[in-house]
């Protein structure tokens, strides 16, 4: 797309919603229809279905977008709050930049899961860092080795800096080096669920280790 285009596309996007919110009622029923789309792609992420648990605890997810494909890369060890809170944004920013009504999947990794089939010494190293900065290793490898565009800069006043993800001394830059059998599990299982397609009639694949979550679905009608 070139800068015109950019340009255009920007002034049809602000254009519909000054449509959309012309007047108290209409930003009423803004405000209601996205909140019910955000709060039904959070409950897929984190509600227990059909014969797949609820998601709780410690996860790495990501998030695709049509289009651009992976935007984010993210971990938590409150699963059951956070992937309910990411569509709506109120304590996660990935909302603001990315609307939910554009992803096209989220992978979700249930990775302590994998841990049992890691090496034993590598067991001992997640045991005794903890799972906390075990998700931050984790988390840290999945973006050196995806880099997505939203973990690969950080804001300065009011612009954007590149990030050197692969030069990090943080915490969990420093422990994802210590486990490299406990990475190719997760790649394995992120390269698995990432080409999952989307059964039809749902919105949803649950696995022993993951899920994928297709909100991209929700706009279809019921009976397509």
């Amino acid at each position: 797309m070139d800068d015109q285009s950019h340009e255009d596309a920007y002034r049809s996007w602000r254009t519909s919603l000054t449509t959309l919110l012309a007047d108290a009622s209409l930003l009423a029923r803004w405000q209601e229809r996205r909140y019910r789309f955000a709060h039904r792609v959070g409950a897929l992420l984190a509600e227990e279905n059909g014969d797949g648990p609820a998601t709780a605890g410690p996860v790495l997810y990501g998030v695709f977008a049509s289009g651009a494909g992976l935007c984010y890369v993210g971990q938590t060890q409150a699963g059951e709050r956070r992937l309910r809170d990411l569509p709506v944004g109120e304590s996660h920013h990935l909302a603001n930049t990315v609307p939910p009504e554009l992803w096209e999947r989220v992978v979700v990794i249930r990775w302590p899961l994998l841990l049992s089939g890691a090496p034993e010494d590598e067991q001992s190293v997640a045991t005794e860092i903890g799972p906390g900065v075990c998700g931050l290793a984790l988390e840290h490898m999945l973006q050196v080795m995806t880099a997505p565009p939203l973990n690969s800069r950080r804001r300065t006043a009011g612009d954007w800096k590149p990030r050197d993800l692969a030069r990090s001394r943080s915490r969990g830059a420093v422990y994802s080096q210590s486990m490299p059998g406990l990475n190719r599990l997760v790649l394995d299982a992120w390269e698995a669920l990432s080409e999952m397609v989307r059964p039809e009639h749902s919105a949803v694949v649950d696995t022993r280790i993951g899920r994928v979550v297709f909100p991209s679905a929700l706009h279809e009608p019921p009976d397509s």
